[in-house]
């Protein structure tokens, strides 16, 4: 009886590691929403051709990561929820926030990564920004139209508008395209034509990149995925906001 009694606690540990080792094989969340209201989705690892003819040389670039990525460019509000401020030329609680720096997305991501008692909150790679924008696309066919997909010279009047209005892309991600330029981590520099993975960009330069083109850009070129812009990191201006990613 006794030794019945051994087998079967022995059985019942192994239960319970063999369903641990599957819990955390499992891959995370498809999508979570935070306690500020920032909803963001599970961008899985993979390989894609980084850059174009007129940002190149085009590279073999492999995430072999994922992360999550914001649905959404960070609104007012929940800039206001983390900051208590709100730099924003165009004022509204749902458009993006605009007027802040590389520098001051950071300060947003130290406090929301305190407020959410965590450390993986951060601003998206270049190549991990791309590589969204492209969602498993060489380029996608919504940049053929504008209209759709993004607030620029064409529509906007002047002005960004509230976030998550036009058509997502493939991937569930909303104005990869217009409203706002995008600060990304990167340091600005040239790209290697050699295969790299899980690119970090140059090592220093003057200044950060930006991607995604503006509500006042008229011309088609800024809104292509490999399209790239070089900013200080101290310069505010009301074209220029962010999405955070989050890594798993």
């Amino acid at each position: 009886m006794r030794k019945r009694s051994v087998l079967l606690m022995v059985a019942l540990a192994a239960m319970v590691v063999a369903l641990g080792c599957q819990k955390s094989s499992q891959a995370p969340p498809r999508e979570f929403t935070n306690s500020v209201g920032m909803k963001f989705i599970r961008i899985d690892p993979g390989s894609f051709q980084m850059g174009s003819e007129s940002y190149g040389p085009v590279h073999d670039v492999t995430l072999s990561k994922g992360f999550y990525l914001q649905t959404t460019e960070v609104t007012q509000a929940q800039w206001e929820a983390v900051m208590a401020t709100n730099p924003s030329h165009f004022k509204g609680p749902d458009r993006p926030v605009e007027n802040v720096s590389w520098n001051d997305a950071q300060e947003f991501l130290g406090k929301l990564n305190a407020r959410e008692e965590d450390t993986r909150y951060r601003l998206p790679t270049e190549a991990e920004w791309e590589y969204g924008c492209r969602a498993g696309r060489p380029e996608p066919e919504e940049a053929r139209n504008l209209d759709d997909m993004a607030w620029w010279d064409g529509n906007s009047e002047g002005e960004t508008h509230p976030v998550g209005q036009k058509k997502p892309n493939a991937w569930g991600l909303y104005d990869m395209r217009g409203n706002v330029m995008e600060w990304v981590q990167d340091w600005y520099g040239p790209y290697s034509a050699e295969r790299q993975v899980d690119p970090q960009g140059a090592p220093s330069s003057i200044g950060r990149v930006c991607r995604g083109g503006s509500w006042s850009r008229g011309d088609t070129g800024p809104f292509r995925c490999a399209s790239r812009f070089n900013l200080v990191p101290g310069y505010r201006i009301d074209r220029s906001g962010f999405r955070c990613a989050r890594t798993f």
